[in-house]
């Protein structure tokens, strides 16, 4: 029996769709101390990524960080732009199309693939109605970090999920936590090794270079740290390497307290006292290359190292819109649709 008015579910339009959601971190809308402000601030306000009581954090975010850091920022910023903006929106957004031409020629269908961000543009908010627009009711979201840490794949469940509070309708959704163990993409980076070695020798030693989090993370349960170490031995594994001639590293760290160690710096400056003159550096915990690849190990890495006595650094590229990358990440969430 109907009530007036009553329609059957199936008639009222077209079929619903699956559609992937690719997620990142963000970045500012440009190389100006006003943009990086605003986006630092909610980078930063975000209790996952920070975690210090909020009050204390308030008040060193607002008062020291926010008054100092943006205008520095802004000119390491400025130093890596392109006509496309910064080179983390111009790699995903090329991800996101590859992905998309894969998944649509995998299906024979035209399978909706949106980008957003965990802060800054375009926010989730606008991917995911992105998504519904088409009439996606089946979304899978597959943040752009193969190793899971709760400051990242955690922060971007919780952004993901915030956007559905709103909302009186939640699609289902398929959240992937992380894709270190992909024999994919596991193969994309031996690849890119193996190319870097074939043009310019094997280093003395390769170095594998993650973005750091505090030790206390480690300590609360992150399972982030076992999970890069676990990704330097497939590749090595994979690629038949001597133990001794690979090891993994942690950059980025910020403020006073202990973060994962070895220091990827510390470890550029002490490498030519044992003998090591030629350097590989790979930075698997991030897809795309950004500030903190190109400038922090591509630039200041770099003169560490030769300043230290080092003779040869290479910096291998993050896989970026590498064809063996995307094919990857369409691998991951094809299982899905």
């Amino acid at each position: 029996m109907k009530y007036q008015g009553q329609t059957d579910y199936d008639h009222q339009g077209p079929s619903p769709r699956r559609g992937v959601l690719l997620c990142n971190l963000g970045t500012p809308d440009a190389p100006k101390t006003a943009e990086l402000r605003r986006y630092l601030k909610e980078f930063l306000s975000d209790p996952r990524v920070v975690e210090v009581p909020r009050l204390l954090w308030w008040m060193i975010l607002n008062l020291i960080i926010l008054r100092i850091r943006p205008s520095r920022s802004a000119k390491l910023y400025a130093s890596v732009w392109s006509e496309g903006g910064s080179p983390l929106m111009v790699h995903c957004k090329a991800q996101t199309a590859g992905v998309k031409k894969i998944l649509d020629k995998k299906f024979n269908d035209d399978v909706p693939v949106a980008l957003g961000m965990s802060y800054g543009n375009p926010s989730m908010e606008s991917a995911i109605a992105e998504l519904t627009a088409q009439n996606v009711h089946n979304i899978t979201v597959l943040p752009l970090y193969p190793q899971y840490s709760g400051a990242t794949i955690g922060s971007t469940f919780d952004a993901v999920a915030k956007v559905f509070t709103k909302t009186r309708w939640v699609p289902e959704l398929h959240f992937i936590g992380g894709y270190q163990q992909s024999e994919a993409y596991i193969d994309a980076l031996c690849e890119t090794i193996r190319k870097q070695f074939d043009e310019h020798g094997e280093p003395d030693k390769l170095v594998f270079s993650y973005h750091g989090t505090p030790q206390s993370y480690l300590k609360k349960g992150d399972p982030y740290h076992c999970l890069c170490h676990q990704t330097t031995r497939l590749v090595r594994e994979r690629m038949g390497l001597d133990e001794h001639k690979i090891m993994t590293t942690f950059q980025s760290r910020f403020g006073r307290e202990p973060w994962l160690q070895p220091y990827t710096d510390k470890t550029m400056e002490a490498l030519p006292d044992e003998g090591i003159k030629h350097v590989a550096v790979i930075c698997p915990g991030f897809s795309s290359d950004c500030l903190e690849t190109i400038e922090e190990i591509n630039m200041e890495a770099r003169e560490l190292f030769i300043e230290a006595g080092g003779e040869t650094f290479h910096y291998i590229p993050c896989l970026n819109d590498n064809p063996a990358h995307i094919e990857a990440l369409a691998e991951v969430v094809s299982k899905y649709l």
